[in-house]
């Protein structure tokens, strides 16, 4: 091959690459923005509401789109934190709709396709499904004190670190925290870890995909299956009993660790040959690790088991309000055979749509307390950014290493709470 003839071939990768790259920017720069604007609206509403302390304040806040404009045009400052969580909820909607632009320069055809179906889905659910299980007017908060906000900030905080290490949206840690600490009823509880769900996927995500250890391909082909998943889940909440959900979930959980313990030691799989549709859908991909300053290639396997996977993650995600970041760094991990930073890595930046799918149908139920779901959501931002700076520096080991005992802690939290033990 003459130097000529190779440095033609090498121009459209190079573009496709650059491409590629401009995506991963547009995409990690729109999360950031969500973030830093929710921060910002958050933070006013909140010094709005406990430190200037407004004469006849509203004690309630609205859980529909018309109550929040009526809200903000009196200046409520729940009203006002409330905007703040919407935006924050809003991100990874956004985020989906901006894909479809970024595949587009790319002109990805199959991915505008994959992207669009997905955006449909999460429409569906906010404007169709959430409208018809919502109950207009106005909720009262459960608690407005600033001693419940500082304590639950910083629980929170530990919630996002871990759950941006291991992919998972820290709901195992709020849920508890909120029932057994503070005695918050059960579904406010949720609803404010669909909440940290977003936060830590949207925190840790931006650094994640900057630094191009996110799969954006399969993470968006897999939100199709999320997505039709977690509507259905947030649907069944009001006909399933969630004690026998739980154990199930538990038990599961607990087989599911074990391959994971045979494999403890596992820096990268070995042997893992492309599905099929690998090639075809662009998935395999690399990732740069910072231990050994090189590019890391790696397959896809058996995508039809990790789409099955994903779908009962979206429906537990929907049921329990814990973003099921479990079982999808178990599909990828186990079934897809991914490396697992990327795996972890993937899971964080799907878990924020997972869970938006079911946010606007508790938004709408009520079940947002902005009150509560403020100082989760800045604590479980916090943690998530630390943890995002954490795991790059980390080996596949040691993150395996965490995320056992991590997946071994929620199945017992589960079991407990399916069998009442709190």
């Amino acid at each position: 091959m003459t130097e000529e003839h190779a440095r033609r071939i090498s121009v459209p990768f190079h573009n496709e690459e650059a491409l590629i790259r401009k995506t991963e920017l547009i995409i990690s720069n729109v999360l950031r923005g969500g973030v830093l604007l929710s921060v910002a609206v958050i933070l006013a509403g909140i010094s709005y509401f406990h430190f200037l302390k407004p004469a006849g304040v509203n004690l309630s806040y609205p859980d529909t789109l018309g109550g929040l404009f009526h809200g903000l045009v009196k200046g409520d400052p729940l009203s006002i934190v409330m905007s703040g969580l919407i935006i924050l909820l809003a991100t990874p909607v956004i985020r989906v709709a901006v894909s479809i632009v970024a595949f587009a320069l790319e002109k990805d055809d199959t991915y505008v396709v994959i992207t669009g179906i997905v955006l449909l889905i999460l429409l569906f659910s906010i404007f169709g499904v959430g409208a018809w299980l919502g109950h207009p007017g106005p909720t009262a908060v459960h608690d407005n004190t600033l001693g419940f906000f500082a304590i639950v900030l910083l629980s929170s905080m530990f919630a996002g670190l871990v759950g941006a290490l291991v992919g998972l949206g820290g709901g195992v840690f709020i849920v508890p925290l909120l029932t057994l600490g503070f005695h918050v009823p059960f579904m406010l509880a949720v609803g404010a870890s669909i909440v940290s769900v977003i936060a830590t996927s949207s925190g840790a995500a931006a650094a994640y995909v900057k630094d191009r250890m996110t799969n954006l391909r399969i993470g968006m082909f897999l939100e199709i299956a999320t997505t039709t998943g977690a509507i259905f889940g947030a649907v069944l909440t009001a006909y399933l009993n969630a004690q026998v959900l739980f154990v199930v979930f538990g038990i599961v959980l607990m087989i599911s660790v074990l391959p994971l313990i045979m494999r403890l030691g596992e820096e990268l799989p070995a042997g893992v040959k492309n599905h099929r549709w690998a090639e075809r859908l662009r998935l395999p991909s690399t990732y740069p690790d910072r231990r050994t300053h090189a590019d890391i290639p790696y397959n896809v396997a058996r995508i039809e088991a990790g789409f099955s996977m994903m779908c009962v993650a979206g429906l537990i995600s929907g049921l329990l309000g814990i973003g099921s970041g479990t079982f999808k760094v178990l599909a990828m991990d186990t079934f897809m055979r991914l490396p697992m930073k990327v795996s972890t890595t993937t899971s964080n930046f799907m878990i924020g749509v997972t869970a938006a799918a079911s946010a606007g149908i508790f938004f709408q139920r009520g079940d947002i307390d902005p009150v509560i779901a403020a100082p989760v959501a800045l604590g479980v931002l916090a943690g998530a950014t630390i943890g995002a700076k954490l795991l790059a520096r980390m080996s596949n080991t040691h993150i395996r290493m965490v995320f056992v005992p991590v997946i071994v802690l929620v199945a017992l939290n589960m079991l407990a709470r399916g069998f009442g033990w709190f």
